[in-house]
């Protein structure tokens, strides 16, 4: 019963108007601010070692912007997973960058797509998958009410879908041997035994490495894709970039990098309550040499 409650309040959600979904988040997100200790501190801790702010102030605006966003990230989650797949990609009023996609295709290569936890990265591949065959791999949520309407949000146009296990990896480099894409979060907190210890704003994060073994086994360009949400609900702007990896020098940490730099054009809009500096069970704590610049 409460699944079915959940499932039918996150429907009629998506009736709502985007800018007033957005609306709803931010003051979603200064609530559950207020109201949960443990994600406050999770917050501030991460968003301040991240050092993106000259002086207090700034960093005050900032972690009131970061809140906000937060907020939207979640409340926008019915209305781009449920509304037709064309609305929402209208809702996409520029994208910078696709010209870069046109180039791996006419070269013939498969297409590694990188998106971090910035922006409505829930977007990214709606997006690209509404114009090319795509396979994006996907954690299923803890909240087992969640994950069929997940899997109908994002299973849409050319998106196929692989879970992260083995058999997930192999459809990965299938789909690249095939000359296709591929989507990655790149900041995604792997398993024991499935990451490096690689600096991330100056301090160690358990990094995947399959992002790096996929580029380097498969020759596929590597892009840079994230949704910016525009202010007022007005929608998003796709940036795609090309990430020219250097494979004799530490991937990961290229990869970390190039993730900086997305994520300081809009600081604020990054998932700072992600848990993106834990150690995983089993794995050890990081050591003084961890892969630095």
């Amino acid at each position: 019963m409460t699944s079915f409650l959940f499932s039918t309040l996150f429907r009629l959600l998506s009736f709502l108007p985007l800018p007033v979904l957005h609306g709803l988040g931010a003051l979603l997100g200064r609530i559950t601010y207020a109201l949960s200790g443990p994600y406050a501190r999770l917050t501030n801790e991460n968003l301040r070692l991240a050092n993106l702010a000259k002086d207090e102030a700034t960093y005050a605006a900032l972690l009131k912007q970061t809140i906000a966003e937060a907020g939207k990230s979640i409340t926008e989650l019915p209305w781009i997973w449920t509304r037709p797949l064309d609305t929402v990609c209208a809702k996409v009023l520029s994208c910078e960058g696709w010209q870069h996609v046109t180039a791996a295709q006419t070269a013939g290569r498969g297409i590694i797509f990188l998106t971090p936890h910035w922006g409505c990265f829930e977007l990214v591949g709606l997006y690209l998958g509404k114009h090319l065959p795509i396979t994006h791999l996907y954690r299923a949520p803890k909240q087992a009410w969640l994950e069929s309407l997940m899997l109908e949000g994002r299973r849409r146009g050319h998106v196929k879908l692989a879970p992260a296990d083995v058999s997930g990896v192999r459809l990965l480099y299938k789909a690249l041997k095939r000359r296709e894409a591929i989507g990655l979060l790149p900041d995604q907190v792997p398993g024991n035994g499935e990451g490096e210890w690689v600096d991330f704003f100056n301090l160690p994060a358990y990094t995947m490495t399959l992002s790096a073994r996929l580029a380097q086994s498969s020759g596929a360009a590597v892009l840079l894709a994230c949704a910016e949400r525009l202010p007022q609900g007005r929608g998003y702007t796709i940036r795609i970039q090309p990430l020219e990896l250097d494979l004799t020098q530490p991937v990961l940490l290229q990869i970390n990098r190039a993730l900086e730099r997305i994520i300081a054009i809009a600081p604020a809009q990054y998932l700072w309550s992600y848990n993106r500096y834990k150690t995983p069970r089993g794995v050890a704590a990081p050591s003084s040499n961890s892969t630095k610049i």
